[in-house]
């Protein structure tokens, strides 16, 4: 893990975040991305530094429907699955500004990807397959991955998904780095994005410019 980044200090992050409440309006932060790219864990502390709600679209896909991811795609399929997720998400969106983190193949629907980028600033968490596959195998309930190649399963997904991702508003580098720096940077990026500006530390004074 790479330890040289600095944490981000209290202030800087308060300046950030008061800057994108301000610039946001009824506009949601929707994180995208493969499974194991950290749209939940960078997504609470995104969050919490934004103090705006955050959500698991998945988590409310199984709340609503009193059943788990990998119960639905048995019972029903991907293609009803894909259908329930696009419903859910367009009503979350509604009730924003929130931090929405959503599943790996939210973004590939097209009506979920016009819903968002009418209503959200969506950021694609880009992650190097090593690290999906470390984070990935540590859980059982991925469906798309119970075969008997899941890398190679996970390439593919890769290669379909990643042209789609590459249409969010921002792309962040997801790596094997505290959830505190990933979230600053997302932070700096979505504040960039609506139009601040961080303030200069090479400005002069009269006398300095003048000698």
């Amino acid at each position: 893990m790479n330890t040289t980044e600095e944490t981000p200090l209290p202030d800087e992050t308060s300046e950030l975040a008061k800057s994108i409440r301000e610039r946001l309006g009824a506009r949601s932060i929707v994180l995208v991305g493969l499974m194991g790219a950290g749209k939940s864990t960078v997504g609470k502390k995104l969050a919490s530094l934004v103090e705006l709600p955050f959500f698991d679209a998945d988590h409310e896909i199984e709340k609503v429907s009193t059943m788990s991811i990998p119960e639905l795609f048995e019972a029903y399929g991907e293609a009803e699955f894909r259908d329930l997720e696009r419903r859910v998400i367009a009503r979350m969106l509604e009730e924003g500004p929130i931090v929405l983190a959503t599943g790996g193949g939210a973004y590939m629907n097209e009506q979920t990807r016009s819903a968002i980028a009418s209503t959200g600033i969506s950021v694609w968490l880009k992650a190097e397959l090593d690290v999906l596959m470390s984070r990935v195998v540590r859980k059982q309930n991925r469906p798309l991955l119970k075969n008997s190649d899941p890398r190679g399963v996970m390439e593919r997904l890769m290669g379909e998904r990643y042209p789609i991702y590459a249409f969010a508003d921002l792309t962040i580098n997801s790596r094997e780095e505290k959830k505190e720096i990933i979230a600053f940077e997302a932070m700096q990026a979505i504040a960039g994005h609506l139009g601040w500006q961080a303030p200069s530390n090479e400005t002069k004074t009269d006398e300095e410019a003048g000698s």
